[in-house]
């Protein structure tokens, strides 16, 4: 199989930098280290002050104008919160599904919610509504749209071998399809419409490729 273009990694603005949005020519950064969201400028890889986030960031997706933010609060309760670059961070968040989810996707009009632990794909509404659930045939470290389509990081149960994939959601059930070998510190997907960016977390760097 052959592998993804990689583009220079780029210092992430803190440390273990897991979800990923792109907003126009923004992309927005998600952070462990600090539970905090940063807006960086690619042209010139500038990021913005820290925006604390209402707790750990796992996954982000643009949604109405706005960032959809998995975080987890508490025992590792999963909520999801709506922030916009304007106004700040809605105080009120929506418990997920099960209370649980990580990375997160939209298509513009709906949202799809990866469930690492029940090992399915669930899609909401903008407001946080269940509107169907699909069982995955195998781990995804990350999920992203681009051009109507819905992509994965997907490996093996070690989160290794890992590769960029089309995520076809197929009558009951979600089809991986390989495209090409991705670095395995690779999590989250986002594609701003020319590239798509990846977290590498635990080297603390962002990155873009091409397929």
């Amino acid at each position: 199989m052959k592998s993804v273009t990689e583009h220079p990694r780029q210092a992430s603005p803190a440390g273990h930098p897991q979800p990923l949005a792109a907003l126009g020519q923004t992309l927005y950064v998600g952070a462990w280290d600090t539970n905090a969201i940063y807006a960086v400028d690619t042209s010139n890889w500038t990021a913005g002050p820290a925006i604390p986030a209402p707790g750990k960031p796992y996954g982000m997706a643009v949604l109405d104008g706005s960032i959809r933010v998995v975080v987890s609060m508490g025992d590792d309760d999963r909520y999801l919160y709506s922030y916009a670059p304007d106004k700040g961070f809605d105080p009120n968040g929506i418990a997920l599904p099960d209370l649980s989810g990580s990375h997160l996707a939209s298509d513009g009009s709906t949202l799809y919610l990866l469930q690492m632990g029940n090992r399915k794909i669930v899609t909401l509404d903008g407001g946080g509504a269940v509107k169907a659930e699909y069982p995955l045939s195998a781990r995804l470290a990350g999920i992203g749209f681009a051009n109507g389509t819905l992509y994965g990081i997907a490996g093996d149960e070690e989160f290794e071998n890992l590769h960029f994939a089309t995520v076809e959601l197929r009558g009951d059930a979600a089809v991986v399809t390989p495209i090409a070998a991705m670095d395995d510190e690779s999590r989250a997907l986002a594609f701003d419409g020319n590239v798509w960016w990846t977290s590498y977390r635990d080297l603390d760097s962002i990155g873009s490729f091409s397929p």
